[in-house]
């Protein structure tokens, strides 16, 4: 028998690192242990809503209404910005949580606070990984190569030393990469099926629960039109919305395309002023259910984010993916690999080649029996039942008898 216990989790402010925690929040809410979640203010709606307790702090990443531009173009200018947040942070935290020390630390990939405070306290401390995680061989065949550029510079230098200086101040000798990269204990809120190179994972060390979705009620509902043969969503996710371009090579796809009908969510960057004239078979929002949705439509063109590419396996829903960002190229590749998606990059997203590849997936029998294979697969990994399960083996001795 588990003894509630004080449950403290802690993310960033990105749609796609908290909506990955929040039914697993739930659970443990729901099996009595008393959770805080430290986040910045924008999601501390959404966080108390699973009965957490939101412990707010102040962050200077770039926001969830900031544009994918804010991030640079750079892995420097991608990186830099998760160290000094961190750095500024910690403090808060600190003070935050004196007397208060919880039991355990659930965190996430980007909160390099948590790990610090974990080790501060004495506690253990378990990833939650909203994508994928590193595989044997994985510095050799992918950081050493990304990096090799940036660490010969005196900014990729400074970089590291701010980093290790940062991590021993903190009593912590670990060098800056298996500290970020290599979590003692992780829980994988992905199905295995978009995990590259599954079988080279450490599963001593990683555990893949699948899709921890929940009903998502409180996101509202959509109703397909009852005159529809097939349906189609475009969404590019929450933060790489800003794509006009795209989305009228959308509207040309499948605005004229007899007996479809088009959902395009153009995010809240986007004009839909922008697009021209909207075609009778197309609705526009800013945001959408993606989860109703996606229960009831034939066809998902997405950026492939994490969230959206099980979203739509679980779902079991053909996808054309085009990938904007980080991982998102990995997780097309993936898909398609899968059989289950074809993969075009932006440049490439015509209305010819969108229409090509829809027509070719939602009538292709061995795709829709690849789907179903994977949807399988992914009921049988647990969950959120059995994430809760697993943070709660973690728990001090003290606090499981």
């Amino acid at each position: 028998m588990t003894t509630p216990a004080h449950i403290a989790m802690f993310s960033i402010a990105a749609h796609g690192h908290v909506n990955p925690s929040l039914e697993v929040i739930r659970e443990l809410v729901a099996r009595g242990h008393r959770v805080t979640y430290a986040i910045p203010p924008a999601f501390a709606e959404k966080v108390a809503a699973t009965g957490a307790r939101p412990v707010p702090y102040t962050s200077t990443l770039p926001g969830p209404d900031d544009g994918p531009e804010a991030w640079g173009t750079t892995l420097l200018d991608n990186v830099e910005p998760f160290l000094a947040d961190a750095i500024q942070a910690l403090p808060q935290l600190i003070e935050a949580y004196a007397g208060d020390e919880p039991d355990l630390v659930l965190h996430d990939i980007a909160s390099y606070p948590a790990r610090v405070l974990a080790h501060r306290w004495g506690v253990p401390a378990i990833s939650l990984s909203p994508n994928l995680v590193a595989w044997e061989g994985y510095e050799e065949e992918v950081a050493e190569p990304m990096w090799a550029e940036p660490k010969k510079t005196a900014r990729g230098q400074a970089y590291y030393a701010r980093f290790e200086a940062w991590l021993r101040e903190n009593g912590i000798t670990q060098h800056p990469d298996p500290f970020a990269g290599r979590p003692a204990r992780s829980i994988v809120l992905i199905p295995k099926a978009l995990q590259p190179h599954a079988d080279r994972v450490d599963e001593r060390v990683h555990t893949f629960v699948g899709a921890c979705q929940g009903d998502r009620a409180d996101q509202g509902d959509w109703q397909r039109p009852a005159g529809a043969e097939k349906v189609a969503l475009v969404s590019l996710g929450s933060a790489f919305t800003k794509q006009p371009a795209f989305y009228r090579e959308c509207l040309r796809a499948f605005g004229d395309l007899p007996g479809w009908h088009l959902v395009l969510q153009a995010g809240r960057h986007v004009d839909p002023a922008e697009l021209g004239e909207i075609p009778g078979n197309v609705e526009v929002h800013s945001w959408v259910p993606q989860l109703a949705i996606l229960r009831q439509v034939d066809l998902f063109v997405t950026h492939a984010g994490a969230g959206g590419s099980q979203e739509g396996l679980a779902t079991a829903t053909p996808m054309i993916a085009v990938p904007q960002a980080v991982d998102q190229f990995g997780n097309a590749d993936v898909l398609q690999s899968l059989g289950v998606a074809r993969r075009l990059d932006t440049e490439e997203a015509t209305a010819d080649r969108l229409r090509e590849a829809a027509l070719a997936l939602v009538d292709d029998p061995e795709v829709a029996r690849r789907l179903k294979e994977v949807q399988a697969q992914m009921a049988q990994e647990g969950g959120t039942g059995r994430a809760a399960d697993l943070i709660e083996a973690q728990l001090p001795e003290e606090v499981r008898k």
